[in-house]
């Protein structure tokens, strides 16, 4: 027993690196290490080892042959492609399990003492592997009960934004607008900030950026923002529209930016609602000649608020 706790020992320290074995040279005496190193090579069948390389060749060329037929058959069946490549993938998982059993079975001597070792190799990998799938596995559980979002919020997180569309015990699933699907495992919510734009309700809050000159009539653009707002069939006028002005600087010129505020009644409808607000405003600038932010010269005898527009003419 003594041995066969020493031989899961050795495998463990193979697989955590060999920083460690120089620790673990002090703790076993040189006859000791003799003697494990006799017996793992006695359990070895060199004969096999070869038999296990052809194996392995055999299994390669048959994995070649199978995706060559699998992309043929795709091509042939391209209503059937994605049902092959499913077919395909679960085969090449099984030719894989079955070429490792088969190759240890004919590079070992099975024993005790083998299936000691390996039952504590699978061990340690079995743990390695399964870490991060228990800890998607508990942050699963962990958002079913604290809740951060929910099925179907519009959310934000690791520069994807889109619809939950399902929450699953290991990962959750999140719909792009562009369409795609994004699986994210559950344990990278709880170390990182995610952002949810409606938390259960259907209502969400859109925010719109305009920017104007800094000599525009900032009263008129405000209301033909309000206006365009309120007038959309995607507002959700139950929740208040509001329109902020604020001056900010945009290199190489000083603007007005008129922010507004609203709610869409469905999230599907956000960027429907972005466009028809953007259609609507830019044609009621366009008939109240109220001009985009441009580089102005001002000119000190007629006064602080008489600018008069320059153009602005780049040297090749």
């Amino acid at each position: 027993m003594v041995k066969h706790i020493r031989f899961v020992m050795l495998i463990v320290l193979l697989f955590s690196g060999f920083n460690a074995m120089p620790v673990f040279a002090q703790d076993v005496q040189p006859s000791e290490q003799i003697e494990a190193i006799t017996t793992i090579t006695n359990m070895v069948r060199w004969s096999g080892i070869v038999a296990s390389l052809f194996v392995f060749m055999g299994a390669w060329l048959l994995l070649r042959f199978v995706d060559r037929l699998v992309m043929n058959l795709g091509r042939i069946f391209a209503e059937r492609r994605l049902l092959l490549q499913k077919v395909n993938a679960f085969f090449r998982f099984a030719v894989y399990l079955l070429t490792m059993s088969t190759a240890i079975l004919l590079s070992l001597k099975i024993s005790r003492e083998v299936l000691a070792i390996l039952g504590g190799t699978a061990a340690v990998a079995m743990g390695f592997a399964l870490k991060d799938l228990v800890a998607s596995i508990v942050a699963g559980v962990m958002i079913m009960l604290d809740r951060p979002f929910q099925v179907g919020d519009r959310v934000s997180f690791g520069g994807e934004y889109g619809d939950i569309t399902a929450i699953g015990l290991r990962s959750a699933r999140l719909q792009t607008l562009d369409d795609n699907t994004v699986t994210i495992p559950n344990n990278m919510f709880l170390s990182q900030i995610t952002s949810c734009g409606n938390y259960g309700e259907l209502d969400m809050q859109v925010v719109i950026d305009f920017h104007i000159g800094v000599d525009q009539n900032v009263k008129l653009a405000r209301d033909l923002i309000q206006e365009s707002t309120v007038t959309s069939r995607y507002v959700y006028l139950p929740k208040p529209v509001v329109v902020l002005v604020s001056q900010v600087i945009i290199d190489p010129y000083v603007a007005v930016r008129l922010r507004v505020k609203a709610y869409v009644l469905d999230t599907m409808y956000e960027k429907a609602f972005v466009s028809d607000v953007n259609l609507r405003v830019l044609e009621a600038f366009e008939s109240e000649g109220i001009q985009p932010p441009a580089i102005l010269h001002r000119n000190a005898a007629d006064g602080p608020y008489n600018f008069q527009p320059q153009s602005v003419s780049i040297e090749r």
